[in-house]
């Protein structure tokens, strides 16, 4: 589904990751490690084509993200739901028009008993007309997953989504990802919580993939 291959990229004061070649598959579930800094933001930008590789090719659904020009990777990139860590909402909309925004911004509507289970599947279902400012943490990045999934994609990419949640929600938020993955989504999460992981490989047959001097390599059965 997303491919790399001898993929590098430069921020322009030298190599950030070089030599990346991996491939996420249909129904998979990875982790993605390393200390701050190493390149985790960047690979998640690669890979639903914020960023173009400096060398090498990614590859969204078959197809090489250079030759798909603006259009092609708009319409790829709603296959693919993003969780950030600071996730951002429009703080004078009310939580269902928050999580519904992508929708019009294809040009699409959600069914109002869709948008119901969708938030009452992440436990926020009372919380429909509440304005962000209100939410708390674990509240907003469930609202994160909502929003992500709310297109149908096919790939979930989540960026340190509970890097600012207490554990209690960091499972919670956890429990939510592996739902996801029960239903066929491919899911990448990059975080430093080893903690999370291993709870997650309890359940799950996940990969742990690591950054270490800019290459993106299996991580150990030491976790």
């Amino acid at each position: 589904m997303i491919v790399f291959e001898n993929v590098a990229y430069n921020y322009g004061g030298g190599e950030l990751l070089s030599e990346v070649s991996l491939k996420l598959a249909p129904g998979s579930f990875h982790f993605l490690t390393g200390p701050s800094g190493s390149g985790k933001s960047t690979f998640l930008k690669l890979a639903y084509a914020e960023l173009l590789p400096t060398s090498g090719h990614v590859s969204l659904f078959d197809r090489e993200v250079k030759a798909l020009g603006r259009d092609g990777i708009a319409l790829s990139r709603r296959r693919i739901g993003v969780v950030h860590q600071d996730c951002q909402f429009l703080d004078h909309l009310p939580l269902a028009e928050n999580v519904t925004l992508p929708l019009q911004v294809a040009g699409k509507t959600a069914p109002p008993e869709d948008l119901t289970a969708l938030l009452g599947w992440v436990g926020l279902g009372h919380l429909a007309g509440a304005r962000p400012p209100s939410l708390s943490g674990g509240e907003r990045q469930r609202a994160a997953v909502a929003r992500a999934v709310i297109m149908g994609p096919d790939v979930i990419l989540a960026d340190e989504p509970t890097g600012n949640l207490d554990w209690d929600m960091s499972v919670r938020l956890l429990t939510l990802l592996l739902e996801l993955n029960r239903m066929g989504k491919t899911i990448l999460v990059a975080t430093h919580d080893m903690n999370l992981i291993r709870a997650a490989k309890a359940q799950v047959s996940a990969r742990v993939l690591r950054i270490t001097n800019r290459r993106v390599q299996l991580a150990g059965s030491d976790l």
